[in-house]
């Protein structure tokens, strides 16, 4: 069968990719050389769309020295915007919040803020939000999005009332 770079257990655009296990998940999580692979292709996953992670403890990440021209490509084809849930969500599975934080992070910080990826924008505050896990994290994160939105008013991604009293 198909095997997926980045593996979930839901089914994708590829119907004959069997979804992942929940003891497929924890056998992975359990070898290192899976782990370390699995961050190597996170990393190529970053270079190929124009990121850098650069601290592979914390997933720090900053834009790559070939930044703009791969923005042109994400900016271009909406199915990378399919991809980059899909890297999420796996991040997600395989115990990798620390590094979904930070990505969507930087998809936020480029769409709404530099306005580098306006392509991005709509995925980045419908899908990769809310992909965190942690209530407390994506809170954070919705906060940071409401922030920054223009126009504020317009927001719909969290009720106004509660992001006006976030701490």
């Amino acid at each position: 069968f198909p095997f997926r770079l980045f593996p979930l257990r839901e089914h994708g655009m590829n119907r004959r990719a069997k979804p992942l296990t929940c003891q497929e998940i924890q056998a992975f999580k359990k070898s290192k050389e899976v782990m370390q692979r699995f961050v190597r292709a996170y990393r190529l996953m970053l270079r190929f769309y124009g990121i850098v992670l650069i601290n592979e403890e914390t997933g720090e990440l900053k834009r790559a020295e070939n930044w703009a021209e791969r923005f042109q490509n994400l900016n271009r084809f909406s199915h990378n915007n399919l991809r980059i849930t899909r890297i999420l969500k796996c991040l997600g599975e395989m115990g990798y919040e620390h590094y979904q934080v930070h990505l969507v992070k930087f998809f936020l910080t480029e769409t709404l803020i530099k306005e580098t990826l306006p392509n991005v924008k709509r995925s980045a505050l419908d899908y990769f939000l809310f992909t965190i896990r942690s209530k407390r994290k994506r809170r954070k994160l919705v906060h940071y999005a409401w922030q920054h939105f223009k126009p504020q008013s317009s927001f719909v991604w969290g009720p106004h009332d509660k992001l006006v009293k976030y701490k």
